[in-house]
């Protein structure tokens, strides 16, 4: 059988939930995901989990939030005064909203307080700081 190795195309079902089973995101109802290792398409932990399987096999992987997104980091967490807001836009505490950075490029925020003077926006990865368990399902390696 062939085996998954570091930059290898696969395709894989999973499903990940955090540790208290409570499901974020699932392949099932879709097509298999497809990506080649090694190139930080995935976080860390899922490319670790499923390099060494076989077509075919399945498998539960564990990770921490440092081989997932990171730690919750409090300096990714930003108060902008409130005359900074798109007149067109109702904002809502947990919208994910777009924003562009000084050097162009573009990074989603959630909004997690409004006040009277400012808008308290999070750029953290909703996932970051939460320990991962994905199952997964080693569809197809398509090249090696």
């Amino acid at each position: 059988m062939v085996q998954a190795n570091m930059h290898d195309k696969v395709k894989v079902h999973y499903s990940g939930t955090l540790s208290d089973g409570t499901v974020f995101d699932s392949s099932l109802e879709r097509e298999p995901f497809e990506f080649t290792i090694g190139q930080g398409m995935v976080i860390p932990g899922f490319e670790k989990g499923i390099i060494g399987m076989s077509e075919g096999d399945s498998g539960m992987v564990s990770m921490t939030s440092d081989d997932a997104y990171g730690p919750y980091r409090d300096d990714l967490v930003g108060v902008i005064d409130k005359s900074r807001k798109p007149e067109n836009i109702d904002l809502e505490i947990g919208m994910v909203l777009q924003m562009r950075s000084p050097e162009g490029s573009i990074t989603n925020v959630t909004v997690t307080d409004i006040g009277d003077e400012g808008i308290t926006l999070d750029l953290n990865h909703p996932l970051a700081g939460k320990d991962l368990v994905f199952e997964i399902k080693l569809m197809e390696v398509l090249q090696a």
